[in-house]
């Protein structure tokens, strides 16, 4: 190292110091009365130190992340705004993620969709499907986007269209880290859409199939053997009635069935009080009580019951569970209707009939659409084998539960639970 370099890395290191000392050496010297040279000699190093300090200027302070986040991979202070600017502009639910699978941040719209994730967990504690997991690391291995379509069951199901890819900074900000979005595109109504128009053309294609190969035997007869059989021609319109009108409620509610798949996912925002409820749906059903000589009978609280829900669609679950207690526990002669309710319990409405029971191999499949535990009774009885069907879908949309119990000879219990 030359004597210059070592003269500017003691002014580096404290060149205040030094000159102080080199002028009590020099004061001390002349005092002592040494030389003057000598003097002058002290005076040029001092002049040397000045300078020196000139020509050394500070480096400015660098800001460092702490060692925790640079490990984990998180955005520095130049690469946050971009992150939150480009996530916030997008609609779609996005994740920002690092290159060790540690989520960044997330948008409004994916806290929304899938609640708050913790800055600085992995993917997978969110994520534990495996197709997503394998997606993200082959985009993280390879640098290029990937997609694939992902199910969600619960809190209903839904259908994602899942896209992984890297995000590009530019050379300006590189140096900061690599970074990659996760990207969700509900494609739910698409899948239910399709699943609607198959499902309802197989299902009307086979419930349709009977009485209206019953309409045209009997339009065919009246037209040829009963053309001057009045009689018979009465009996036979009687039966047809009974057809179209089997047909329209097929309809009808196969076309509720697909409004209520349609807003499955949209849970509703109203208060609705049970207990009124339930009074109108035993008046509107008091008819039929009286025909079949069942006697229904309510058990309700004083004061108020209150559940978030949509009342016409609580109205159509408890007139379907009512109307088929009243109807397939006629043996019976009673129906039950019990609302419980309290501050450590959940809300729930049960119906009780007290007749021939459902064997237990049928309990599970009761709310599939077209399942019957019998077919003659369920059409004897005017029955589409869709009630429950409804029923399970607005439940699902209630965010609440249908319970079944059953013993054979003592009669069933429907449990809507909240």
């Amino acid at each position: 190292m030359t004597f210059w370099r070592r003269l500017e890395a003691r002014a580096r290191m404290g060149w205040p110091l030094a000159l102080g000392l080199l002028a009590a050496f020099a004061t001390a010297a002349l005092l002592g009365g040494a030389d003057s040279v000598l003097f002058v000699a002290f005076c040029g190093v001092a002049l040397l130190l000045v300078l020196a300090r000139r020509r050394y200027t500070p480096p400015r302070p660098v800001k460092l992340e702490t060692p925790s986040q640079a490990a984990a991979g998180f955005p520095t202070d130049a690469v946050r705004p971009v992150l939150t600017a480009t996530l916030g502009a997008l609609d779609l639910p996005v994740v920002a993620f690092t290159a060790d699978a540690n989520v960044v941040m997330q948008n409004r719209a994916a806290e929304r969709a899938f609640g708050a994730i913790e800055a600085g967990s992995h993917v997978s504690a969110r994520w534990r499907s495996p197709g997503i997991l394998d997606m993200i690391r082959e985009t993280i291995a390879t640098d290029e986007p990937n997609q694939i379509e992902h199910s969600e069951r619960l809190p209903s199901e839904r259908v994602f269209i899942v896209r992984s890819a890297p995000l590009n900074l530019g050379p300006d900000l590189e140096a900061a880290g690599r970074f990659y979005l996760l990207s969700f595109k509900d494609i739910s109504e698409l899948r239910r859409i399709d699943r609607m128009r198959s499902d309802f053309v197989a299902n009307a294609s086979h419930e349709l199939r009977t009485p209206l190969a019953s309409l045209r035997g009997f339009i065919e007869t009246m037209q040829g053997p009963a053309r001057s059989d009045p009689k018979a021609q009465e009996r036979f319109l009687a039966i047809m009635l009974d057809q179209a009108n089997r047909m329209s409620r097929l309809v009808d509610d196969l076309l509720s069935l697909s409004r209520l798949e349609t807003r499955s996912h949209i849970a509703p925002d109203q208060l609705v009080d049970l207990v009124p409820l339930i009074g109108h749906v035993r008046d509107s059903l008091a008819p039929l009580a009286r025909e079949l000589d069942v006697e229904m009978r309510l058990h309700l609280p004083e004061g108020r019951v209150d559940v978030v829900g949509e009342r016409d669609e609580l109205v159509q679950v408890f007139e379907n569970l009512i109307e088929n207690a009243c109807k397939y526990g006629q043996e019976g002669k009673a129906v039950d209707v019990y609302i419980d309710s309290g501050a450590d319990r959940a809300t729930e409405v049960r119906v009780l009939d007290y007749g021939p029971g459902i064997p237990a191999e049928h309990v599970p499949r009761l709310t599939e659409r077209f399942y019957r535990v019998s077919v003659t009774d369920s059409r004897s009885k005017k029955g589409t084998g869709l009630g429950l069907a409804i029923v399970k879908h607005i439940l699902t949309r209630h965010r609440a539960r249908l319970l079944v119990r059953s013993e054979q000879g003592k009669g069933t219990e429907f449990t809507v639970r909240f």
